[in-house]
């Protein structure tokens, strides 16, 4: 064994004793909030004692990380072992739309939710087949590095420089907006201020030490994630069915679920419910028709309705009516809005969502597109997998092309870990919710209830529409991104449970968050300034320019997420089209297509990631408002094959590959030295730096 390998061997029998002293010591610190707890130990205290607690943590590992080194703040030294490479990269991945939001699709999307499931692991079989060992042995530092080697200039760098910030940015929004809510749910504080103290941990972990600080930190965040999903999961499965392995039973409370939606279906009650929010949503369609004229017209008869009462002396009308009128809309774009609000009522009027029924809908047409619409979400999600350029970054991190490949397998386990968990999670968060929630008396709603419609009325919301004194299933409204987050409370478990599980949330979406600044400061410091604008540039000046643009960047993120544009799953999965669309095909023919050329490398990215950003932004309400000007209540016509926007990359995809494959056919072949550099990238030696 050479020195190298000894040394190397040797740092990682020190990782192992070091994490596993750390995780010994989390455990003990969970243990002792809990039995100050049972002591009287406030809950906005515990919040406030997980939040710093744990921000500190990451902090101590940001300061005692911290670098100027080009290759430690890029790279991480390119010595990061196999098993916390992958560990790094489950919660570089377990973003805020895992940890968060994949069971909260699972929740109300039920079969459906397998998409998204499916599509995020499957990527990391492309990831392992077509682009990590490879992209490992070229053994450079960015995406758009390889980009510029192999398409030759820096006009395809400049492409890839561009498509890495669009994706990575929209992106880390998600994951800001992620942490908004959850320091939010720890501290009490107003969401615009919980945006900004998780901004402080985000900075804290990437600001100092580049990569090897984000390195260390997401191991260490990884184990908090995974323990705070897997207890309060453990524990539910314990009380509802007396096994504590969730992922093995879960499959008969799902029967029972199955059971409870069918008595649902045909309950008068429900159906009475379901009827009122039809009623609602049609009226609200014919105001939208003429919106002008329904605002005068309502304004006009609640300022009767108000004259009248005056004139008449009776208090009590004087007081409906004016309370009435207080109600109504302001202007004309306030009751466009409201409107539209209760327009969309009419998805909760519609028949109760069978949570195992797969592609459902009203018939065979309405299937048709359900099927569709799943198969093209996989796509892209594996596709937007296998070219995530903060996930691709993290492989040029390992000591060889071989531990490369095996931290892909790594990866893929400790990513399963939770995947494999969420599915069972939604179901018995389901079963409570019918057996413990729907029929209660209003007067006798659990506190969670209340506390997290505090959070956001948008998450969590149940009102008695039929004004039966008595919750129907349709009266609750969930957000999915609160399942996760409210689960402890549900299952009525004391609140350092619901403290941990939002300090692993926060954790997942730090890691991320890290990861994701970091790659848009060094696309901007690394590949546009040093590489296209100033080569001379010294190694530190670079390294403090990248601290400087990560810092920008990350105001920035906060600032748009602060404006809550749309739910987290919609952004993480926009960004996934957008990186498979501009990067997959390019990578791909990169590697494995000699003859594909510098401009039909940039003019496939510009035609995948162009076609891309105009379905997306026809199509998606708020970009349609921000780009035509279209105001988010109309209705969206403009869908090809009915394929939804989240799904935009179906198009960019394959206009890439088919734009490259042509337009390499009728230029030149590259040179003999790009030849070869492909050569030297796609037979690695696995023994090779």
């Amino acid at each position: 064994m050479s020195t190298a390998q000894q040394s190397q061997k040797s740092f990682t029998q020190q990782l192992k004793k070091v994490y596993a002293f750390y995780t010994g010591g989390f455990i003990a610190f969970v243990v002792v909030l809990a039995i100050l707890e049972q002591m009287g130990l406030p809950r906005q205290t515990i919040g406030y004692v997980f939040l710093m607690a744990t921000i500190l943590l990451y902090a101590g590992i940001g300061i005692i990380s911290r670098t100027n080194e080009a290759a430690e703040y890029y790279v991480a030294g390119r010595r990061v072992p196999a098993l916390f490479n992958g560990m790094a990269v489950g919660a570089d991945w377990m973003s805020a739309a895992s940890f968060l939001g994949l069971a909260g699709t699972f929740y109300p999307a039920g079969y459906n939710g397998l998409a998204f499931a499916m599509g995020w692991t499957g990527g990391y079989v492309l990831t392992a087949m077509f682009l990590a060992p490879y992209l490992r042995k070229f053994g450079q530092f960015t995406i758009p590095d390889f980009l510029g080697a192999r398409y030759g200039g820096n006009i395809p760098r400049f492409i890839g420089i561009v498509i890495a910030i669009l994706c990575s940015f929209t992106y880390v929004v998600a994951q800001i907006y992620g942490v908004g809510i959850i320091t939010t749910r720890l501290t009490g504080v107003a969401f615009e201020i919980g945006v900004f103290l998780g901004l402080a941990g985000i900075l804290v972990c990437s600001f100092l030490g580049g990569m090897r600080a984000v390195t260390w930190t997401q191991v260490a965040q990884y184990i908090i994630l995974i323990v705070a999903y897997l207890i309060p999961v453990v524990w539910l499965s314990v009380q509802q069915t007396g096994f504590p392995i969730p992922q093995l039973v879960y499959g008969q409370q799902l029967q029972q679920v199955t059971a409870q939606e069918e008595k649902l279906i045909a309950d008068p009650k429900e159906i009475e419910v379901k009827k009122i929010f039809n009623q609602r949503a049609a009226a609200a369609t014919e105001k939208l028709k003429d919106l002008q004229g329904s605002y005068a017209a309502g304004k006009a008869a609640l300022d009767k309705a108000v004259a009248d009462a005056t004139g008449s002396g009776d208090a009590a009308a004087l007081k409906k009516a004016q309370d009435e009128l207080a109600k109504y809309p302001k202007t004309v774009e306030d009751a466009r809005t409201a409107w539209a609000k209760e327009r969309a009522l009419a998805a909760r009027g519609g028949p109760l969502l069978r949570h195992a029924e797969p592609f459902p809908g009203k018939d065979d047409a309405a299937r048709d597109v359900s099927r569709k619409n799943f198969l093209a979400l996989v796509f892209c999600l594996m596709i937007g997998t296998a070219s995530l350029p903060h996930i691709l970054m993290r492989y040029y991190t390992t000591p060889s092309v071989r531990e490369a490949r095996v931290s892909v397998g790594w990866s893929l386990f400790f990513i399963l870990l939770l995947y494999l968990t969420a599915p069972a999670l939604a179901v018995l968060v389901k079963y409570d919710m019918y057996h413990d929630v729907v029929g209660l008396p209003f007067a006798s709603l659990p506190a969670w209830v209340q506390s997290w419609a505090a959070v956001d009325p948008g998450l969590m919301s149940i009102a008695d529409v039929n004004g039966d004194g008595i919750v129907q299933a349709a009266e609750i409204s969930i957000g999915g991104d609160i399942v996760v987050l409210a689960t402890p409370e549900i299952a009525g478990l004391p609140y350092v449970i619901s403290g941990l599980v939002a300090a692993g949330g926060l954790a997942a979406a730090l890691s991320t968050a890290d990861g994701l600044l970091l790659t848009i400061a060094n696309a901007l410091s690394h590949d546009l300034y040093y590489k296209m604008i100033d080569p001379t540039v010294s190694t530190q000046r670079r390294v403090l320019l990248s601290k400087m643009l990560l810092l920008v960047v990350a105001v920035l993120a906060a600032l748009t997420a602060a404006q809550k544009p749309a739910d987290i799953l919609f952004l993480v999965s926009a960004a996934f089209s957008f990186a498979a669309a501009g990067f997959f095909p390019a990578l791909v023919l990169g590697i494995f297509w000699k003859r594909a050329t510098g401009i039909a490398a940039t003019l496939g990215m510009i035609a995948g990631i162009g076609i891309t950003f105009y379905y997306m932004t026809l199509n998606q309400p708020w970009l349609r408002e921000m780009f035509y000007g279209i105001p988010r209540p109309v209705p969206i016509t403009n869908l090809w094959w009915d394929i939804q926007p989240i799904s935009a990359g179906l198009f960019g995809v394959p206009l890439g590959f088919l734009v490259m494959i042509v337009v390499s056919l009728i230029t030149p072949a590259p040179d003999r030295a790009t030849q070869e550099l492909v050569e030297h990238v796609r037979y690695p030696n696995l023994k090779a730096a």
